[in-house]
C-alpha cells in the first residue's frame, strides 16, 4: 500500500503565505514526478505546479512568481510555498506521485486526500 498524507492548509487572508507538504509512505521503489493540483468548488482539478526527479519544474500561469514547489526525492516528500495569496486561490489543493513501488513495477497514480485552502478577502 501507498499513501499520500498531506497538511499545511489553512484559512489565510489575502497577501498572506501558507506551506502545503505531501509525504508518500508504504512500499515506494522510485518516483519520477510529483504533482500540485486544485480543485475550486463547481470546476475540474488543474495542475498547480509540478516537479520531476531531474528537478524540472512546471507551473500553471496564474502561480508563477507566487508558489514555489519544491521536494525531496530521497524522503519520497513534496512542499509548495504559496505566497501573494488572493481569493482566486481558494480550493482544494491535492498531491500526486507517479510511484512505481518495484524496480520489476510500472509507474501509476497516486493521489492525497487533499487539504483545503481558503484565501479571504
Amino acid at each position: 500500500q501507498v499513501q499520500l498524507v498531506e497538511s499545511g492548509g489553512g484559512l489565510v487572508q489575502a497577501g498572506g503565505s501558507l506551506r502545503l507538504s505531501c509525504a508518500a509512505s508504504g512500499s515506494v521503489s522510485s518516483i519520477n514526478t510529483m504533482a500540485w493540483y486544485r480543485q475550486a468548488p463547481g470546476k475540474q482539478r488543474d495542475l498547480v505546479a509540478q516537479i520531476s526527479s531531474r528537478g524540472i519544474t512546471n507551473y500553471a500561469d496564474s502561480v508563477k512568481g507566487r508558489f514555489t514547489i519544491s521536494s525531496d526525492f530521497a524522503k519520497n516528500t513534496l512542499y509548495m510555498q504559496m505566497n501573494s495569496l488572493t481569493p482566486e486561490d481558494t480550493a482544494v489543493y491535492y498531491c500526486y506521485f507517479h510511484i512505481r513501488r518495484s524496480m520489476a513495477g510500472v509507474y501509476r497514480d497516486y493521489w492525497g486526500q487533499g487539504t483545503q485552502v481558503t484565501v479571504s478577502s
